[in-house]
């Protein structure tokens, strides 16, 4: 705490609080198995501790299985001996969203309405990671069905902010945003239908990248259709481009996923200093918080200082907020006309609400709807031709109450209203990483809570996205903004 810059940006970030070893990165952790000063099951036994208390304190977990992690240790502590590591991310701890198929594991969606049976295979995401010798250290929460932007659920309870634990930590990759800032594995698996990596990436201060659709493949396809991506998040750029290479590529189960996806390529430098950017304000839906887009607008200060040329853009499409819920809520209305009425009387009420509405509409509508979306989704693509990347916020708002929909007073009545930097990117599936750049408010810095930048860049672009993101990392900028705005900070 001896750090005035520390002190200034709101005291020591969660994994201060973690042991030495949990704060280790892939290239950190590769460097030392290699030379055998450190061995898997030692750095998975520490993890697996420190999930414990990262469970005891914010309910980051809904499954954990220690012993099966041990054993994924061992077997990876074996090929470092021989010299013959599966791949970059051997040996690395890593979680699981609660949406996803892990072999051997039970996976409930976030909710008691699911089946408790342990699954019979992985999903391909699971499964490349589980081929390369990542450690499953736990499966994170989700909300009921993956359905809204921040975590709390009947079958798991809340998962908190590690900020501040009366606040939401976003979501519905929640459970792995918590985890990523606390330590609690170094490689974290979500996914994101209309901000559900990114939103809790900003709230909880991480770096979350919501790939190209079809990047990274989908098995079994996902109930909210192609609005839907996998993808990594970590707490560094690095981290999360090793995990993206780590499961990327084909899966023929995988249908929507079709001929594009982003191959494997190493991250360069260079790109901020020439790159035309687009510096997007306004979202579809909601109001831009006023310290939020002070904050934004402090971080496009320093790009234009490192040298990128930045105009203010508008995105192309109309009536973005009624076009993705369509999409959105006709999805969960078919996600739970399989479930029956005395069971879904015990799920989310909001989730059922959505659903009921999603009944309402009409065929008609909803191709009506998904003919827009193309029209909104080829201007985007025209839009990427004339700017390299587009910035943004990565959420309009900062983290509010846990266990709340949405921020109390608000008059909003849905997660979408305030999510309005997020899902018009799901419709046009662009790549999209967010990484910390400020926090607020500085009159309170002991409880001053972390904001997001995002990075949008044309489909099959996103190593180009994660090397400005780089770039953007290493300008430092939640010191440089608390150091501008030190004078706020009471004395």
């Amino acid at each position: 705490m001896s750090d005035p810059a520390q002190k200034s940006m709101g005291g020591i970030p969660p994994i201060a609080d973690a042991p030495a070893l949990c704060q280790l990165g892939v290239a950190e952790l590769r460097s030392l198995y290699r030379r055998g000063e450190l061995s898997p099951v030692q750095v998975t036994r520490e993890v697996l501790q420190h999930v414990d208390r990262v469970q005891e304190r914010f309910n980051a977990f809904s499954f954990t299985d220690h012993e099966r992690a041990l054993d994924m240790a061992r077997a990876s502590e074996a090929r470092w001996r021989k010299g013959s590591p599966a791949s970059p991310v051997d040996g690395v701890p890593t979680t699981i969203k609660d949406l996803l198929w892990v072999a051997g594991s039970v996976v409930r969606y976030g909710s008691l309405g699911t089946d408790a049976k342990p699954c019979a295979e992985d999903a391909p995401s699971v499964a490349r990671l589980r081929a390369g010798g990542a450690i499953f250290v736990g499966i994170t929460t989700s909300p009921e069905l993956g359905w809204k932007a921040v975590t709390d659920s009947n079958a798991f309870g809340i998962t908190r902010n590690p900020w501040a634990p009366a606040m939401t930590c976003g979501g519905s990759s929640g459970g792995a945003a918590v985890a990523a800032a606390t330590g609690a594995g170094v490689l974290h698996l979500g996914t994101d239908g209309g901000g559900s990596i990114r939103i809790p990436a900003s709230f909880c201060g991480i770096v979350g990248l919501k790939p190209t659709f079809g990047t990274v493949p989908a098995y079994p396809a996902s109930a909210f259709g192609t609005v839907a991506h996998i993808g990594p998040m970590a707490r560094s750029v690095d981290d999360a481009a090793a995990m993206l290479r780590a499961m990327s590529g084909r899966d023929l189960r995988d249908w929507a996923q079709g001929w594009m996806h982003a191959a494997p390529q190493p991250l360069h430098d260079g790109e901020l200093a020439k790159a035309r950017i687009g510096y997007w304000t306004t979202p579809p839906s909601g109001a831009l918080c006023p310290e939020v887009g002070a904050a934004v607008e402090f971080a496009v200060s320093q790009l234009r200082a490192a040298g990128a040329r930045v105009e203010r853009v508008d995105l192309p499409g109309k009536d973005l907020h009624r076009m993705f819920q369509a999409h959105w809520f006709a999805s969960a209305a078919h996600r739970l006309a399989g479930i029956s009425a005395a069971e879904q009387s015990g799920m989310d009420a909001g989730l059922r609400q959505v659903a009921s509405a999603g009944a309402r509409i009409s065929a008609p509508d909803l191709v009506a709807q998904q003919i827009g979306r193309a029209h909104f989704a080829a201007a985007m693509d025209r839009l990427l031709t004339e700017f390299d990347f587009l910035v943004s916020p990565a959420a309009s708002i900062l983290p509010f109450s846990a266990g709340l929909e949405v921020p109390q007073g608000s008059g909003l009545s849905r997660w979408t209203e305030w999510a309005g930097f997020s899902y018009p990117i799901n419709l046009s599936q662009q790549p999209a990483c967010v990484l910390p750049c400020a926090r607020r408010p500085m009159d309170a810095p002991a409880h001053a809570l972390p904001i997001g930048l995002q990075i949008i860049g044309a489909r099959g672009a996103d190593y180009r996205v994660l090397s400005i993101a780089r770039e953007i990392e290493r300008l430092g900028l939640e010191q440089l903004f608390a150091q501008s705005h030190s004078r706020e900070v009471p004395r």
